[in-house]
């Protein structure tokens, strides 16, 4: 296949993608075959009603879990059939996560957050000093990089964890419910972030949100229900 050819696939494709846990009378189908194409460059948020099944579609292409059924390909490659270990490859090379809950040490600097994960890549002390700085320049911090986070607030705590999540040089970032504990002020100012990492560095972003307002940061809107793809439309057409 040629360079060019493989450009044109999309980044994240799903087809048929199912995930049922339980057995019998207690089976749930969380994901009830989906398909999905998302290229680079995207912005994509997804909503639904609780237990319609984004959590679960967030999960399943951040490979923090694994289809019951169906083809998912990330950048033309199998994934649906990887082992745990190279699924786990997969998350550290090119996928970058950020969550409800900042999850920083709390008695380290912002700096060594962001670090961290970098020191799992097998990074080297100098070059992932500079890749955090870096990250944390991005997200405007950079000012703040020897600060704890006791001395950081909400919305600057989970910049780090954007900055976090960039410092790996991910294909995607996987956003869940990025803006769940901050108010509408300090949420705004994190959507600006995600929305300028996409527009101004091209990053991919899939983000599950329930805050209409949120979503329309986003290029396309993809509105689950009962694991299932009810629409997929552009963020303008659904406001």
């Amino acid at each position: 296949m040629t360079d060019a050819a493989t450009r044109r696939l999309p980044l994240i494709h799903l087809r048929g993608i199912s995930r049922v846990y339980g057995h019998g009378e207690a089976e749930v189908r969380a994901l009830d075959g989906i398909d999905l194409d998302i290229d680079e460059g995207d912005f994509v948020a997804i909503m639904g009603p609780s237990g319609s099944g984004k959590s679960t579609a967030m999960n399943v292409i951040g490979c923090l879990d694994a289809p019951t059924a169906g083809q998912y390909r990330f950048n033309g490659v199998e994934v649906a059939g990887l082992s745990r270990d190279l699924r786990a490859l997969l998350r550290r090379h090119y996928l970058g996560f950020v969550f409800q809950g900042y999850n920083l040490l709390a008695r380290t600097t912002a700096l060594h957050n962001v670090e961290l994960p970098l020191i799992y890549k097998g990074m080297g002390r100098a070059e992932r000093h500079a890749a955090a700085i870096e990250a944390l320049a991005k997200v405007g911090l950079e000012h703040r990089a020897h600060h704890d986070p006791s001395e950081l607030s909400g919305g600057q705590q989970q910049r780090v964890a954007i900055a976090r999540a960039l410092a790996g040089n991910p294909q995607v970032v996987l956003a869940d419910e990025p803006t769940g504990n901050l108010d509408t002020k300090l949420s705004r100012e994190i959507m600006e972030v995600l929305r300028d990492l996409n527009e101004t560095d091209g990053l991919t972003i899939v983000m599950v949100t329930h805050e209409a307002e949120m979503a329309r940061y986003a290029r396309r809107l993809i509105w689950m229900v009962d694991g299932r793809i009810e629409r997929d439309t552009p963020t303008e057409e659904a406001a």
